[in-house]
């Protein structure tokens, strides 16, 4: 028999993976859902999102925002790489002044 899930579980799982960039394989690895699964709930998550975009042109539609913030977490990451290793490169200097 077929497993059933809520439909709160599959937009969290949808979110898992455009909002935070999971992959399907660690989706599934830690919930034990097939990545067919995963691929139709993004599928049918990204058709719902146009059809309310059609409906309404007006707003920002949830897939756009998820995938918004999923570039604005990778720039931050990089940001904060890119943060680090000037701190570390200005102590580096700060120590050939010396």
């Amino acid at each position: 028999m077929p497993q059933s899930y809520t439909s709160e579980f599959k937009k969290k799982i949808v979110r898992l993976h455009l909002e935070e960039g999971r992959t399907y394989n660690s989706i599934t690895a830690e919930y034990g859902v097939s990545k067919a699964s995963i691929s139709k709930w993004c599928r049918e998550f990204s058709e719902e999102c146009q059809e309310k975009a059609i409906k309404n042109p007006d707003t920002t539609n949830e897939m756009d925002l998820m995938k918004e913030n999923l570039r604005l977490r990778k720039e931050l990451e990089e940001a904060k790489k890119e943060n680090l290793f000037l701190k570390k490169a200005a102590a580096f200097f700060a120590k050939e002044i010396d």
